[in-house]
C-alpha cells in the first residue's frame, strides 16, 4: 500500500505529516512523494483565512482528478470546521476532524480494511521522514490554545490546549537524532504554552531536550510573545538552541493590537527584542504583521511603520485582513477598502526589505555554521546552487561543481555577499571543498575554516 502526505499552511501541519509518515511505515505502508503513484492520499487542510479555505477545496479536487482510484483522506483545520462541505466533494472517502488526528492512521485502516506485514519488524531503522526534509524535522509538542485573538479562526478548528509529554517527546528526538537528522522545530498551535495542562512549561521542555540529547540545533516554529518569561533567553547561551525566534506583532498601533485582543504591547515587544540580542548580539526576530485590521486608521497604519522602522527585523510575513467567517473581526465595523490594504501592504513591504537588506548585510564577513539542503538547482555554467541557513536562519546560496555531497552538513561558510533576492551568498575554501564527499554521507560533519 503506498501512501502520499501532503499538507497545506502551517509548520504544525507538517509536524503532523512526519508523525503519520513514521505510523504508516511501522504497519507496513510504503511513502511516495506523488499523488498520482499512490493508492491513499492524505490531505491536511489550512482554513486560517477564507483564500487558505479556498485552496484546501481546490487540492482536494485536483488530487482526486491527479488520481481517481486512489482513496481520498482530508483532515485538518478545514476538514474541522466544514465538514459538511468536503463530504460534497467527488472523491473524498474519509474527513478526520483534528480532535481525531492522532488516530488517524486507525481510521484509514478501517476504511481500507487491508492487513499489513508491518516493514519495521525487518527493518527497524528505516527513517520516517520525507526525502524533501531530511535535514530538519518539526516535533509537534502541544495542540490547541487557550487565547482567542479577533481574527483567528485556528483556535476554533484545533480546540483546547493539549501538550504531549516530556518522555514521548524525548523518545521521537532520539530517534531523530540516530537517524542522522541535525535539526528540529518545536511546533505547535501555542508553542509557548506547552505545558499548561501538564504542570510544565516550554522552558523545562527545551531545557530538557538539551540536557537528555544531543540533537545538534533546536529551533522554534511561532511563540507568542507573551509567553516568555524572565529569563527565558539564558537558554540561548547552549549553542545548540539556534538564535532565532518567529514572534508575531501583528500590528505596531496598539490601538489595533487591543482589538485584535493581542495580549502584548509594542512596548513589551520592544523590551523582548532588546533583551534577546543582549544575550545573543545576532539574534534574529521575525515576525508577523496584518495591515488592513477593521478600523484602522491612517494614523495607526504610521504608527506601525513607525514601529517597524524601530525593529531589527530579519525578515516580515505581511498579511492584508481579510474577514473569516466565524471570527469576532468579521463583525467588526469600519472594513478597509481593498485599494487601501493594497497600498499599506506595498508601503510595508519596501520597508520591510530595506530592513532585511540591512540586517543582512551585517551577516557580510562572518564565518556562519550553515546547515545545507538537500534541494538544489542546476546553472546555466554546469554548476550546481545548494541552499541553507545560518544559525539564526537567514538563507545562504553556495555554487559548486556538480557531483559533492554538501545535503545535511554543516560548514563553516564565509558570508562574501547579499544577492539582489536578499538571499546571503555563501563561499568555502579550497581545503573545504576537496574535503566534501563524492557519495552522501548519513553522518553531519561540521569542518572548520
Amino acid at each position: 500500500m503506498q501512501v502520499h502526505l501532503s499538507s497545506l499552511g502551517c509548520r504544525l501541519n507538517e509536524a503532523e505529516l512526519q508523525n503519520w509518515a513514521q505510523t504508516f511505515q511501522t504497519i507496513g505502508y510504503s511513502l511516495v512523494n506523488q499523488p498520482d503513484e499512490a493508492d491513499l492520499m492524505v490531505l491536511n487542510t489550512c482554513a486560517v483565512t477564507s483564500e487558505a479555505a479556498r485552496k484546501s477545496r481546490q487540492m482536494v479536487r485536483k488530487y482526486h482528478r491527479t488520481n481517481p482510484q486512489a482513496r481520498l483522506v482530508v483532515t485538518g483545520c478545514y476538514a474541522s470546521l466544514e465538514p459538511q462541505e468536503l463530504e460534497k466533494i467527488m472523491g473524498v472517502d474519509l474527513v478526520v476532524d483534528n480532535s481525531d488526528k492522532d488516530v488517524l492512521v486507525e481510521k484509514v485502516q478501517e476504511l481500507l480494511d487491508v492487513p499489513v506485514m508491518p516493514e519495521f519488524a525487518t527493518e527497524p531503522g528505516e527513517s520516517p521522514l520525507f526525502s524533501r526534509n531530511r535535514e530538519r524535522a518539526f516535533i509537534k509538542i502541544q495542540d490547541g490554545c487557550r487565547y482567542r485573538c479577533t481574527y483567528c479562526i485556528v483556535t476554533v478548528a484545533r480546540g483546547e490546549e493539549r501538550s504531549r509529554s516530556v518522555e514521548d517527546l524525548l523518545v521521537e528526538i532520539r530517534q531523530l537524532e540516530q537517524q542522522g537528522v541535525p535539526e528540529i522545530v518545536l511546533a505547535g498551535v501555542h508553542v509557548g504554552g506547552y505545558g499548561s495542562d501538564i504542570d510544565s512549561s516550554l522552558y523545562e521542555l527545551v531545557e530538557t531536550i538539551l540536557n537528555e540529547t544531543s540533537i545538534q540545533r533546536i529551533r522554534f516554529a511561532s511563540v507568542e510573545p507573551w509567553d516568555l518569561g524572565d529569563g527565558f533567553f539564558e537558554l540561548f547561551k547552549n549553542p545548540r538552541l539556534m538564535p532565532h525566534m518567529h514572534l508575531p506583532i501583528q500590528s505596531g498601533a496598539n490601538s489595533v493590537l487591543k482589538r485584535m485582543s493581542r495580549r502584548c504591547k509594542t512596548e513589551t515587544f520592544s523590551e523582548l527584542v532588546a533583551e534577546a540580542r543582549r544575550y545573543v548580539p545576532n539574534f534574529n526576530v521575525t515576525t508577523d504583521v496584518i495591515v488592513g485590521f477593521p478600523g484602522e486608521t491612517e494614523e495607526e497604519f504610521q504608527e506601525t511603520l513607525e514601529f517597524v522602522r524601530s525593529q531589527p527585523f530579519g525578515h516580515m510575513h505581511i498579511f492584508s485582513y481579510s474577514d473569516r467567517e466565524g471570527t469576532k473581526a468579521a463583525r467588526l465595523p469600519n472594513k478597509i477598502d481593498k485599494e487601501t490594504k493594497k497600498q499599506r501592504s506595498r508601503q510595508l513591504h519596501e520597508l520591510a526589505a530595506n530592513i532585511k537588506t540591512k540586517e543582512l548585510s551585517q551577516q557580510v564577513g562572518e564565518i556562519l555554521n550553515i546547515l545545507w539542503e538537500s534541494s538544489s538547482q542546476t546553472l546555466e555554467n554546469g554548476k550546481q546552487r545548494y541552499f541553507g541557513y545560518t544559525p539564526n536562519y537567514h538563507k545562504v546560496q553556495l555554487e559548486l561543481e556538480c557531483g559533492y555531497a554538501i545535503e545535511r552538513t554543516i560548514l563553516a561558510t564565509k558570508i562574501i555577499a547579499v544577492a539582489e533576492n536578499n538571499v546571503l551568498i555563501g563561499e568555502l575554501t579550497p581545503e573545504q571543498i576537496r574535503s566534501i564527499p563524492k557519495s552522501t554521507s548519513a553522518d553531519i560533519k561540521i569542518t572548520q575554516l
